[in-house]
């Protein structure tokens, strides 16, 4: 994420960062009012740049501004599931195909490296394919292709937060990026292409079934 690797995020950067990671792990719930008096103090950050990040979450579509009422955090619309996937599933393998290109070995050491720690809860496995996506993007070498795909990878990250007591374990997606590695170090972009849309496929397929859980799980209490 181009911001994030900036080694001096400035306070706008900062504050957007805070603030969508707050979103995105469900600690400002779907629908919460977003003061900015609030924010501020739970920053320590001024109004200026607070306004900006919330003028970029709400281009994002993860923040929402009814005039007279104020800003909310977006809710989740399951109907929108299939757009945020599908451009994900074109766009993810493009970068892979850079990637393999125009990667470098100490790009897919880094990678390797973080396949190599050891995880012990889902989040942690979530931080590992975070981090393998973000190597990924980097070496594609290409901002715009890594802004984008940041706040897609961020809207399915919240997607996670929201359904990850339904979603299967997030350790053979992170399994995945082991032979999508082999791929991007071999320099086969075709193959790393085609492993990372498998890869963003499964995800969604996960998500899906999660959502369809959610969803018939009070019908099924009823009978």
């Amino acid at each position: 994420m181009a911001d994030s690797f900036s080694p001096e995020p400035s306070l706008r950067d900062r504050a957007y960062l805070e603030l969508r990671r707050a979103i995105v792990h469900l600690e400002f719930a779907p629908g919460e009012v977003l003061r900015e008096d609030a924010l501020r103090e739970r920053l320590g950050i001024g109004r200026t740049p607070i306004r900006e990040a919330l003028q970029r979450l709400e281009r994002e579509h993860f923040v929402t501004v009814i005039p007279r009422r104020g800003m909310f955090v977006a809710g989740i619309d399951v109907s929108e599931l299939s757009m945020l996937f599908e451009t994900r599933a074109v766009m993810e393998p493009y970068a892979a195909r850079l990637a393999a290109l125009r990667g470098s070995g100490s790009d897919w050491d880094a990678m390797e490296a973080a396949l190599s720690v050891d995880a012990d809860s889902a989040a942690e496995h979530l931080a590992t394919d975070r981090a393998c996506h973000e190597i990924m993007w980097a070496a594609a070498g290409n901002r715009f292709l890594v802004d984008t795909l940041d706040m897609l990878y961020a809207q399915s990250d919240r997607l996670w937060h929201l359904y990850s007591g339904d979603v299967g374990d997030i350790a053979e997606a992170v399994d995945e990026h082991r032979t999508i590695l082999d791929a991007l170090r071999s320099g086969d972009g075709g193959r790393a292409a085609e492993l990372v849309e498998a890869h963003v496929q499964s995800f969604d397929a996960q998500i899906r079934a999660a959502v369809a859980a959610r969803l018939e799980a009070p019908l099924a209490g009823g009978g």
